[in-house]
């Protein structure tokens, strides 16, 4: 190895350093967490952090599971998260392709329109929002979760930017052979995007697993309420011991960690910066 090789390897491993040190720093909070979930109760309580357990309690998981419907609230979040990961995929790319590949009068000015919603918080189109939902008859159902989140603003900007990166003579040569826009769809485009494809999934899996005020204003009865509502109204009870609350709280990680994995190699694509231009 050349003395300029090695000198590059070296400073390679200390722009390293900073990175390892933010993971360490956000991985933190999770690693007590866990830790925490399988120590005694009073253990929480002590001065001093214990960051290893003296005596493992995994009885904490059972224990904390059997005080409240959590297997139910954990389904009913899945279903309401694989609904709206499922409308994000569909509608956002549906629309990212109509916006990329077709020029209409006024497209600038809806895409424009499209990216303003995103400025605007929950807290202001809230009502506007449940008064819909009340019209329809949805409330207490999982259609009222999962439907004003089927789809959004970012996942159309995300999947329109990958979309105009794919040459237009590719779609117009399929037309000339007689595909439909479907078929175009399907065979050529959404190939050529599954970074953006596995982004968009994660993003809107993860925002929809962890969305607590819609959920509580428009369920109020166990049988649809998430897992997020009802672990906060685990931790109002001051009779559960802390340890069964971190147990129930290592248990909501578990999803959005094993969707990571599934399609971690998509997404070190899809964070490349330069798809974002154009």
């Amino acid at each position: 190895m050349t003395r300029r090789a090695a000198v590059d390897e070296a400073l390679a491993w200390v722009g390293l350093l900073p990175l390892a040190m933010l993971t360490f720093l956000f991985g933190l909070p999770i690693i007590w967490m866990t830790t925490a979930s399988f120590q005694a109760g009073d253990k929480m309580f002590q001065l001093t952090t214990e960051w290893i357990p003296s005596v493992w309690h995994p009885e904490n998981y059972p224990n904390a599971l059997s005080r409240s419907a959590f297997p139910q609230f954990f389904l009913n979040s899945a279903i309401v998260s694989a609904s709206v990961m499922l409308g994000n995929l569909i509608f956002c790319t549906l629309a990212g392709y109509g916006l990329a590949k077709y020029r209409f009068p006024g497209d600038r000015l809806l895409l424009l329109v499209i990216l303003s919603t995103l400025m605007l918080p929950l807290e202001v189109t809230l009502v506007p929002t449940f008064l819909v939902i009340h019209k329809l008859g949805w409330v207490n159902s999982y259609q009222s979760i999962a439907g004003p989140l089927l789809i959004d603003a970012f996942g159309v900007f995300l999947m329109r930017q990958f979309i105009l990166k794919i040459p237009s003579d590719y779609v117009e040569a399929a037309r000339i052979d007689g595909a439909g826009e479907l078929r175009i769809l399907w065979s050529i485009i959404i190939p050529q995007c599954r970074a953006a494809l596995a982004v968009l999934a994660l993003f809107s899996f993860r925002d929809s697993w962890d969305q607590f005020l819609w959920p509580l204003v428009v369920v109020s009865r166990d049988e649809f309420r998430t897992y997020p509502l009802g672990l906060v109204r685990f931790g109002d009870d001051y009779g559960n011991p802390p340890t069964e609350q971190m147990a129930i709280g290592v248990l909501a990680t578990i999803p959005v960690f094993l969707l990571f994995l599934v399609l971690q190699r998509a997404l070190r694509k899809g964070f490349d910066l330069s798809a974002l231009k154009g």
